[in-house]
């Protein structure tokens, strides 16, 4: 299968601060870069700069390495990464990168002059790449990616997005060694013959210029923390083409400010490590998930497995689904999620998008504390932390309390300037629960 779906040299494969880069440059750094790699052929892909990132991963496919792809670079995980591949070094962007194996520092000079074409081939049934999840021992859980699955994977994709008439120009304000990033701000222009942004901008207003600066057709491919931040900003939001989200649940109300404020439709994503993407939805105006072709949803022993299309095998699912016809379900939240208070049941899920919905309420979040003490009735309460600057406490329990059993009431309720949410948006539990210890922390 092709390296690339781009149907000639001069094709733009990515932009930088808004300048093309065509299909002909990124093919002589891909060469240039597979040359001058170390003997190891296992590779930890850090580059910061996205365009950097896809060549990276390219030329590791083109020289018959395998890249992984871990949740973070602690030097616990690195260990573990080091255990599992002896061989692995480190390529990276950064002048500071302080990862304790091999290094090899992304070149500062291009290769050489555009050369031959066509486009590499890459074997069907390669393993490209390794993506790692936190284990619940805290060793991280590899999950072997096959190239052609992949591809199968964001071009069936591309199809539910409607991508196939035009390339688009894609922003991520997500990192790319994420799955959600790695699927939908590389893999997916590279096969829907788009164009990535080298750049991946965090503050609202740089977000805004970097897709102001892609020409139209253009995507953001976002989070709702991100998404929220900038709705919030005074920064001009230029108009989009189109907006995907994932990592987090949506709330309607977000998802249509964002269609009004940037002009494009927003379609949610579903999926995970484990699968890739398998479904989306335009959350605005349905509440129902549709899934890629020939992907289907069953039942079994009480929890629900997703087989066929670009899935290599019956995978079971961490959430509770509500299976329906025409290949659509509801998701009711995450089968971690779920809790039973006072003999009550509901998700954390849920509850924070009850909390998310009060007006005033910038960011927030339900969460069980950690061999927390029953109260004097015997009972386990959840906690909360929430985001308000112009709000007390008494108004959004007020407000919580027309919206849920009080059984549910967060005790306590935390109101905290920022949540400690990371790079890809999403809230560990422990950050959470850290929040408790905090001192400095505002408690009602």
């Amino acid at each position: 299968m092709p390296l690339i779906s781009h149907a000639a040299p001069d094709a733009i494969v990515a932009y930088r601060a808004g300048a093309p880069i065509p299909v002909s440059r990124f093919l002589a750094d891909v060469r240039h870069l597979a040359a001058s790699f170390p003997p190891g052929r296992h590779v930890i892909n850090v580059c910061a700069d996205r365009y950097r990132f896809m060549v990276g991963f390219a030329a590791a496919l083109a020289s018959g390495r395998v890249s992984l792809l871990p949740p973070t670079h602690t030097p616990e995980v690195v260990r573990h990464l080091a255990a599992f591949a002896p061989d692995v070094f480190c390529l990276t962007d950064a002048a500071d990168c302080d990862i304790d194996l091999p290094r090899m520092r992304y070149p500062d000079h291009a290769g050489d002059a555009p050369g031959p074409w066509p486009v590499p081939r890459i074997g069907r049934d390669a393993t490209v790449a390794f993506v790692f999840t936190s284990g619940s021992t805290g060793v991280p859980v590899p999950h072997r990616k096959i190239w052609g699955p992949l591809v199968r994977c964001v071009r069936d994709g591309a199809s539910r997005l409607v991508l196939e008439d035009r390339p688009y120009g894609v922003l991520a304000t997500v990192p790319p060694q994420h799955m959600y990033g790695f699927e939908s701000s590389v893999l997916l222009p590279m096969h829907s013959q788009g164009a990535l942004c080298a750049e991946r901008p965090f503050y609202p207003a740089d977000i805004c210029a970097a897709l102001q600066a892609i020409p139209r057709p253009r995507m953001l491919v976002s989070t709702p923390v991100h998404l929220r931040a900038v709705l919030a900003s005074q920064a001009d939001v230029p108009e989009a083409d189109l907006i995907v989200s994932a990592t987090a649940p949506l709330t309607q109300a977000l998802a249509r400010e964002a269609e009004q404020r940037f002009h494009a439709p927003l379609m949610e994503i579903y999926g995970s490590t484990e699968t890739g993407q398998i479904a989306a939805r335009r959350t605005a105006r349905e509440c129902e998930w549709r899934l890629w072709p020939q992907v289907s949803l069953a039942r079994e022993d009480g929890r629900t497995f997703a087989r066929g299309g670009h899935l290599q095998q019956p995978t079971a699912l961490c959430d509770e689904l509500e299976l329906l016809d025409g290949g659509r379900f509801r998701l009711h939240g995450r089968l971690a999620d779920l809790v039973n208070i006072a003999g009550k049941r509901s998700s954390l899920a849920y509850l924070t998008h009850q909390l998310n919905s009060i007006e005033g309420v910038l960011d927030g979040a339900f969460f069980l504390p950690d061999d927390r003490p029953a109260d004097e009735l015997g009972v386990t309460r959840l906690a909360a932390a929430a985001v308000a600057p112009r709000l007390d406490a008494a108004h959004i329990l007020e407000a919580l309390r027309r919206r849920i059993d009080p059984v549910f009431l967060p005790r306590p309720l935390l109101l905290i300037d920022r949540l400690p949410r990371n790079s890809t948006g999403k809230l560990p539990q422990q950050a959470l629960r850290a929040l408790l210890a905090d001192p400095v922390r505002r408690r009602a």
